[in-house]
């Protein structure tokens, strides 16, 4: 029996070749398609805490919020600046069009002091609203770390938010095995629990692990009703 022949034995038993008859199965796991840990760049004390865990979030809607007295109070000194020097401004430009009596360094200087104070204040705006923790995405609040009335550092975990409406199934298969997908293809994710659900091929790593030999895959399927909870073990069959 020739080296070549025996080879091709081997590779059939390990489920290296793509033979048609021999459907790909790859074991895994399902992750929710988004999932982070929210927080803030300010420090503070936590003042309100508008959802709870459990609680649907949509997205841009205002999670906690810290305290904010002096940010509301320096909202309302820049705004009343802004709005005098913008009062200047214009009596000078008004001056200047029709009795030419405002030289242009005047009106220059009014403008620029205008124009300043415009900025001090969408600053105080900011840092205003830099005090809310809103969601980036629409999602379901799976732990909320601190409560109203404890202090924050800056980049302290908050909020944990997650998006199950689309998931992930995630697996690693045999490097060589590997080209048999293709992106984009359409495969079969068989759930622990007893779900079976559609999937697309969304990443192929260009890789292989040089220890283990395998390379990372994932198919997104959609989860619009939550039916199948991330983290269940789970495998991916293709043709």
């Amino acid at each position: 029996m020739s080296k070549f022949f025996i080879s091709f034995l081997v590779a059939i038993m390990a489920g290296l070749l793509p033979l048609a008859a021999q459907p790909l199965e790859v074991s895994g796991i399902t992750e929710p398609y988004m999932d982070v840990t929210l927080g803030l760049a300010d420090p503070g004390i936590i003042n309100v805490q508008l959802y709870k865990e459990g609680d649907y979030v949509p997205k841009g809607k205002v999670i906690l919020e810290l305290d904010k007295n002096l940010e509301a109070i320096e909202v309302e000194r820049r705004k009343a600046v802004m709005d005098q020097d913008q009062m200047v401004y214009q009596s000078t430009l008004e001056l200047s069009q029709t009795t030419k009596s405002v030289s242009h360094e005047d009106l220059t200087k009014a403008e620029a002091q205008y124009r300043v104070s415009a900025s001090e204040y969408q600053t105080a705006l900011q840092q205003l609203a830099d005090r809310a923790l809103k969601a980036p995405f629409s999602g379901v609040i799976t732990e909320v770390l601190l409560k109203p009335g404890a202090a924050v550092a800056p980049y302290q975990p908050l909020v944990r938010l997650v998006d199950t409406t689309r998931c992930f199934f995630v697996g690693h298969m045999d490097g060589l095995a590997v080209s048999r997908l293709h992106l984009g293809e359409k495969v079969k994710i068989d759930v622990d629990g007893g779900y079976t659900v559609d999937a697309q091929i969304s990443f192929i790593s260009p890789v292989v692990d040089a220890a283990s030999g395998l390379a990372r895959i994932k198919a997104l399927f959609d989860n619009p009703s939550g039916t199948i909870r991330p983290g269940l073990a789970a495998r991916l069959v293709a043709d």
